[in-house]
């Protein structure tokens, strides 16, 4: 007789934990299948984001910040230091020690709630039925009333690069070097990419970063991307356009990567080669034959604007599903449909999704670029500040970049925010919250802000929309 739950979730990362604890909050029995396991081959939850993504990048991106200021920003703001020095065994360890306390917490959860934690791999078959497949071989089947696959995705792998230990490694291989490579090249200028090229750039690697667009980061607004390619070559990273790698292999303790371009066919030597060319949907074997979902055209599921599939009773979320594959993202559709199984009526606004890009400066923006608004063909007015007038991040010595805001030029709604800048990522969440709420920029200009402060950019961008904006000198007079 088949075990009776009436949530079965497939994936314990963002989406899929979340969706199980809400789901068990809300009086249902439930339980979550997840095949991961850490370097010590004991299962762990959390999935990509906390064992080998946003958690220990961003511990890694913050080591090598502070290492990079004390060795090249104190002095500026009168600090005298001796020599400093990178252990990179120990910012490792510590990146572990940090994971692990966070994935132990999600455990935790579990089991405060009432979760069923269930190691090993799942299949959705016919009639909501999972098969179980625990680390040992053990199979079972289990029986649900509800659905929800979360089973996340997996690094791109490309034949002209293929992974060779010690030498070309993935975004996860990256975040395990136990020395700085003298010369370190990346495959994909995107957001893991940069991430992982600016770690090891400030802590003395010569990157760099072959991408085969001809844009630099096309997903922002344009000014973004101009100004944030500016400012990372300007820190060091050798950021080449308009390459494509053709070829990768090992040879005397080095990699030797084949790429072609303009100019035609070139190649480069590096000591270590990071291949991060994006990510796909996880669905491997995760499909039974007659189960009823389908994938579409890219090979995600299929779902609805509330991550229904075609078969009731069966949700999808997270990176396995249409839409940006971010971390939050997943969180908000594993709540939603928790609470949509629970009778509940709760949406996602994907018109509110926040990006961010974790280098330094942070790059960060909701909601559409000016060359979307441009293209829609509707007026429009923009306001835009610098930090480089702003008090507070010239206090800091850290003051480059700006905020953006822009406008429907008929009612003034916010339509997007854009921002290069120190703490974007917290920046953007304000006007998410403003967005949420249909804010115009008139409504951002008339809230006060406390000053000194980095959000300040923010106010002031919004009042410069209309041309009121107090610090700088305005385009517009009203």
């Amino acid at each position: 007789m088949s075990e009776q739950y009436d949530v079965v979730v497939i994936g314990a990362g963002p989406g899929g934990y979340a969706a199980a604890i809400r789901c068990a909050q809300l009086g249902l029995s439930t339980a979550c299948i997840d095949k991961s396991t850490g370097k010590d081959g004991k299962p762990v939850l959390g999935g990509t984001c906390l064992n080998w993504g946003c958690i220990p990048s961003k511990a890694l991106l913050d080591a090598s910040h502070k290492y990079h200021d004390a060795k090249h920003g104190f002095a500026a703001v009168g600090v005298k230091v001796g020599s400093v020095e990178i252990d990179v065994p120990a910012m490792i360890a510590r990146k572990d020690e940090v994971v692990t306390g966070l994935t132990g917490g999600i455990a935790g959860l579990f089991k405060g709630n009432g979760v069923t934690h269930l190691a090993g791999s799942g299949k959705l078959l016919k009639d909501r039925k999972v098969e179980f497949t625990s680390h040992d071989g053990a199979v079972s089947v289990l029986a649900a009333k509800n659905v929800i696959i979360a089973a996340g995705s997996v690094p791109v792998r490309i034949p002209p690069a293929p992974l060779t230990d010690g030498y070309i490694v993935d975004s996860t291989g990256a975040l395990d070097f136990q020395a700085v490579p003298p010369r370190l090249g990346v495959i994909g200028a995107g957001v893991i990419g940069l991430e992982l090229g600016s770690v090891w750039n400030r802590l003395g690697s010569e990157v760099i970063v072959l991408e085969a667009l001809a844009e630099f980061l096309p997903m922002a607004d344009e000014r973004v991307s101009r100004d944030a390619k500016n400012i990372l070559k300007k820190q060091g990273l050798d950021i080449r356009l308009g390459c494509l790698v053709t070829g990768a292999k090992v040879e005397n303790g080095a990699v030797s990567v084949s790429f072609k371009n303009a100019d035609g066919e070139q190649t480069v030597t590096v000591d270590k080669l990071i291949v991060a060319v994006g990510r796909r949907p996880a669905t491997e074997n995760l499909l039974g034959g007659d189960c009823g979902v389908n994938l579409d055209e890219r090979g995600f599921l299929f779902v609805n604007d509330v991550c229904e599939t075609d078969v009731p009773g069966v949700y999808a979320i997270g990176d396995v599903v249409r839409g940006p594959m971010l971390a939050h993202k997943a969180t908000e559709e594993g709540v939603m449909v928790a609470e949509r199984i629970a009778g509940h009526k709760p949406m996602v606004n994907y018109e509110c999704v926040p990006s961010v890009i974790y280098t330094h400066p942070e790059i960060a923006w909701v909601g559409k670029t000016e060359q979307d608004v441009k293209a829609s063909g509707d007026a429009y007015n923009v306001g835009t500040f610098p930090f480089a007038a702003s008090g507070r991040a010239l206090a800091a010595n850290d003051a480059e970049g700006f905020v953006k805001v822009i406008a429907d030029a008929e009612t003034d709604r916010i339509l997007g925010v854009h921002v290069l800048g120190p703490q974007a990522s917290e920046i953007v969440a304000q006007a998410v919250i403003s967005m949420e709420f249909d804010a115009s920029a008139e409504d951002l200009g008339l809230t006060m802000f406390a000053h000194p402060t980095l959000s300040e950019a923010l106010h002031e961008a919004a009042l410069g929309v209309a041309g009121h904006a107090i610090h700088m000198i305005n385009r517009k007079k009203k």
